[in-house]
């Protein structure tokens, strides 16, 4: 089948969807706006575009299918006549289509549109346009979303603030104990935790069809050939060495990405194309276990690394290892897929995925290494049979619960209302169900053997199984019991629910969403703002609320004396009209405020030059920082000692 090719892109597509981030620093076109108000709801919107040296735009012509220039706008701006372009237009030979004759526009470019902004009282709007360019060579489609300013004062600022003055992020009134070297110590557990998950990652791995077997003769090959037992395990050795490092260097253009901006990393984990893509992609994973097809990547692929196998001996040894991550990819595929998706919503990105692969990495080539000093084990392997089917099995019902996570997020930053959290634990349920079903052999698969004996471990791997899905059965109610804290993290909040919840605050607490109705609330009650940087789809952020926030003590603290601001920095709702704008960032480059998460993220590294989540943040009615924000702090007591010491200090300055 051709959907190898589907999943084989799976790795890159996060490097082609940073393409349209950096495209406007190379448009042909640059555009110029001014305006004429002609009545209080019609204005006359004149465009000014230059075009580069050497470039042409297209007149339209329908029969060369040509677009031409084309204005629209998404803000329910209605554009009352049709655009007028006011410059002429060229005929000439275009070398580009075979030197057959083309009208377009050199130089520059005028376009007036009247528009009606209706009842709207509004300073700023957007226009897109859309068109094709041109030289002697290179023929490109490009696109432009330019900002209106009716108000002539909306061109250089906006009224929403971004950064605060008066916060010092080095400089907190007080420290409550947090020290640099304990954010680091944060930081390097988080990075172990992904380590350890890569790690488990790669030992599923071993146990699959596609690696299995290479063990026994990758081992032999190197200890038959070799002119001596220490030049074979020496060679050994330097192979498993390999698939530890190529795993490594897959992680490497992620840093790339991370170093050219911090946020790219969150975009792509939040972006909700590039989740539903990780769904559909993992359905396809899950199917292919399950023995519907095979997915292979292209064949040209492994024959040419394998080809160079013998190039050499450390060279061919690299390229044995190259082939083995190349022929196994059906099956280490979607755990990668899984580690990759993971990292990406993790804090530090490229650094976490790196640490991932890291553990998945040395899990692969562990089994190589060993055997190589001690090949007497290879008699004590299992023999390849059924049981490899059964473990391809297991690892399809997995693959289909981790892809309703995607969908999930998703779901969730898109506010679509599919997969409430309810919805979730039910398919969890149920795939549940079906995997138990199947370890106890009440369901059968066409790859599975007929009549095999269900073992003891496979009995009780089936009874574990069940036991944890009796456990999400709760999850359904509407009780206490719904808070499924050995899973915190995975479904979608607590509020996010089917059943009537009070507001939309987690937990009920004393909450909003937005940090200058927040430091209204604040100032009002006398309490400190207790800013919560978080994420529909953060993990982390879900296991603190879940786990830390619920702790009697942390809750009746929160609840009692604090406003929480939880600030949402991969929400994907747009901002009104009035009130999306450009930003000048701190290092002098320029942001697009479109969307409610842009400007909740922008505000986090302006003023906290952080952009991870959780992180909390303490604030007084004056806007102070209180004391050194945390991250990630799944110990309630370590919690309620910050919070202690944060409402001290704001009791303090009083």
């Amino acid at each position: 089948m051709n959907l190898y090719r589907v999943i084989f892109y799976l790795f890159f597509l996060s490097t082609l969807f940073t393409q349209n981030v950096f495209a406007e620093d190379s448009l042909i076109v640059k555009w110029e706006t001014s305006h004429t108000k002609k009545s209080d709801r019609l204005y006359e919107i004149r465009l000014k575009g230059t075009i580069k040296s050497g470039w042409h735009l297209y007149e339209k012509n329908e029969a060369d299918q040509l677009a031409g220039l084309i204005l629209s706008s998404n803000d329910g701006i209605i554009l009352t006549d049709k655009s007028n372009i006011t410059s002429s237009f060229q005929h000439f030979k275009d070398p580009v289509f075979d030197n057959t004759d083309k009208s377009a526009a050199f130089d520059q470019i005028e376009i007036t549109q009247v528009i009606d902004i209706g009842e709207k009282r509004i300073s700023t709007f957007k226009l897109l346009l859309s068109y094709e360019v041109a030289d002697e060579t290179n023929f490109l489609q490009e696109e432009e979303k330019i900002t209106v300013a009716l108000d002539s004062s909306a061109t250089k600022k906006s009224s929403v603030r971004v950064l605060i003055p008066s916060i010092d992020s080095n400089h907190p009134l007080s420290d409550c104990g947090i020290s640099d070297a304990a954010e680091t110590n944060t930081k390097s557990k988080g990075l172990l935790s992904l380590f350890l998950l890569g790690f488990f990652g790669g030992l599923l791995a071993i146990f699959t069809p596609c690696v299995f077997p290479m063990i026994p003769l990758t081992v032999s090959f190197f200890t038959k050939k070799a002119t001596s037992r220490k030049a074979g395990i020496s060679n050994a050795m330097l192979y498993g060495f390999f698939i530890f490092l190529i795993y490594i260097l897959l992680s490497l253009p992620f840093h790339f990405l991370d170093s050219m901006n911090p946020e790219i990393l969150n975009n792509i984990s939040t972006n909700v194309y590039l989740n539903i893509f990780f769904f559909v992609t993992f359905i396809f994973f899950a199917l292919s276990f399950f023995g519907l097809y095979e997915i292979n990547l292209p064949a040209s692929l492994s024959t040419g690394s394998d080809s160079k196998a013998g190039v050499g001996n450390v060279m061919g040894i690299f390229f044995m290892a190259l082939t083995l991550a190349l022929v196994s990819f059906s099956c280490t595929g979607p755990i990668l897929g899984s580690l990759l998706a993971g990292s990406l919503s993790s804090d530090g990105g490229a650094v976490q995925l790196t640490s991932g692969m890291a553990g998945f990495g040395l899990a692969l080539a562990l089994p190589f290494a060993l055997f190589a000093l001690f090949p007497n084990w290879l008699n004590s392997l299992p023999k390849s049979g059924g049981w490899l089917n059964s473990v391809k099995i297991v690892l399809g019902f997995l693959e289909l619960a981790l892809a309703f996570k995607f969908l999930s997020n998703a779901d969730l930053v898109k506010h679509w209302g599919l997969l409430k959290r309810e919805i979730f634990i039910g398919i969890w349920i149920i795939i549940g169900l079906g995997l138990s079903l199947y370890l106890f052999g009440k369901i059968k698969f066409s790859h599975d053997t007929p009549n095999a004996k269900i073992g003891l471990a496979r009995k009780m791997l089936a009874t574990l199984i069940l036991v944890f899905t009796i456990y999400l059965i709760p999850g359904l109610t509407n009780t206490s019991w719904a808070n499924l804290k050995l899973i915190s993290g995975f479904p979608p909040p607590l509020y996010y629910s089917v059943y009537t919840q009070k507001n939309e605050c987690i937990l009920s607490l004393n909450c909003t969403k937005d940090y200058e109705e927040g430091l209204k609330m604040a100032r009002a009650q006398n309490k400190p703002l207790l800013l919560d940087f978080t994420g529909y789809a953060c993990v982390n952020c879900r296991r603190m609320e879940e786990n830390v926030w619920t702790d009697p003590e942390v809750y009746k603290l929160m609840k009692e004396n604090f406003i929480v601001v939880s600030l949402y920095v991969d929400d994907k709702k747009e901002l009104p009209a009035e009130k999306q704008f450009t930003y000048t960032t701190k290092e002098k480059t320029e942001k697009e405020i479109e969307k409610v998460g842009d400007l909740w993220a922008t505000f986090e590294t302006e003023n906290f030059s952080s952009n991870a989540q959780p992180l909390y943040v303490i604030i007084s009615t004056d806007e102070q920082l209180l004391s050194n924000p945390v991250g990630y702090t799944p110990n309630a007591k370590e919690y309620l000692k910050w919070l202690e010491c944060g409402l001290q200090t704001f009791r303090d300055k009083k």
